[in-house]
């Protein structure tokens, strides 16, 4: 995003609501299925050996990084370490523990040499770069936030997102870092991006459960908490069970 512009947004960052992240100021693109805002989520850990991969920020994150932001531009923070302290404060807020406890079931801890993925939210944030196939929070015309539908990769403005914001994490961030995707349509995106060249296939590590409440059955089979004769039939266990195997081994040989 072009400084001038960047710095727009940090001025109507100061005077909106951070409670109100749909504030018509912070508004980015609309048309008639879904609008995207702004909220500070430019921060790009150069030195990450490996990436966490969402959809794109939901309310709760765009909230907490504008409440983030807002503090430091009233205190007169430099910029770049505003961009950085509120993507930390956000980023995957409100589901960091069974995230952290299926990135440890499938030896993400191991291969980065910690104790425990829950960590690179706290004292190894050095080597995780936090991130979303879509950089800026989507809503949907209903309110709700964006769920995949329309694909990103076949609507204009969020494939342009794609192409140009996600498409330079991925040059910056370089060719050895191991990129986790959350859920099917953060699976999509990268997905497209392996088709245009510009990710390894190797680099990708698709299938883990997204970690939201509203998934938490699948959670909870992935990590051995339920058994496979409880499950609901929303639930398909061989496609879980097969996602494990594949995650395990793919981050054993990365």
């Amino acid at each position: 995003m072009e400084k001038k512009i960047l710095n727009d947004f940090y001025k109507a960052v100061v005077k909106c609501e951070p409670e109100s992240p749909w504030s018509p100021e912070l508004k980015i693109y609309s048309d008639s299925k879904l609008s995207v805002y702004y909220a500070p989520f430019e921060h790009i850990n150069t030195k990450a050996k490996v990436v966490i991969c969402g959809i794109t920020p939901g309310k709760t994150q765009a909230t907490q990084a504008l409440d983030t932001a807002k503090t430091g531009i009233i205190s007169e923070t430099d910029l770049v370490k505003i961009q950085e302290e509120a993507k930390q404060a956000a980023s995957f807020k409100g589901f960091r523990k069974p995230l952290s406890d299926m990135l440890d079931l499938v030896g993400l801890n191991e291969k980065l040499n910690i104790e425990t993925c829950n960590d690179l939210f706290d004292s190894k944030t050095d080597l995780v770069h936090y991130t979303s196939t879509i950089r800026y929070p989507v809503v949907l015309e209903n309110g709700n936030n964006y769920n995949g539908v329309p694909k990103a990769s076949k609507h204009p403005f969020l494939r342009e997102m794609l192409d140009s914001y996600l498409a330079e994490e991925v040059e910056v961030l370089g060719p050895d870092c191991l990129w986790i995707p959350l859920g099917k349509a953060a699976t999509e995106g990268l997905e497209y991006l392996v088709k245009k060249g510009a990710l390894k296939p190797n680099q990708l590590l698709s299938g883990l459960p997204h970690p939201s409440g509203a998934n938490a059955e699948r959670v909870a089979y992935f990590l051995g908490n339920k058994a496979k004769s409880k499950l609901s039939i929303k639930v398909n266990p061989d496609i879980l069970d097969s996602a494990k195997i594949s995650l395990k081994n793919k981050i054993r040989v990365a």
